[in-house]
């Protein structure tokens, strides 16, 4: 399964970012890290579901890949 960040955008509730785990969760998601710097979390969640998350309008949701730099 592929992993995906989900963050909460700034003007949100930080209620939300736990409605966003709790949404992962139940969907079929394993939460595999939490940040403590930013607001979010990674998730690995089958590509077929992440409708689920994207929908909240409070969360931002993107794959995870490798960030390279010169």
């Amino acid at each position: 399964m592929p992993l995906y960040n989900v963050t909460l955008k700034s003007d949100a509730p930080a209620e939300k970012l736990e409605q966003a785990k709790e949404t992962a969760r139940n969907s079929g998601g394993t939460i595999r890290h939490e940040y403590t710097l930013i607001k979010g979390f990674t998730v690995e969640f089958p590509e077929d579901h992440v409708s689920a998350l994207k929908s909240d309008d409070h969360i931002h949701v993107e794959l995870d890949a490798e960030v390279k730099h010169q």
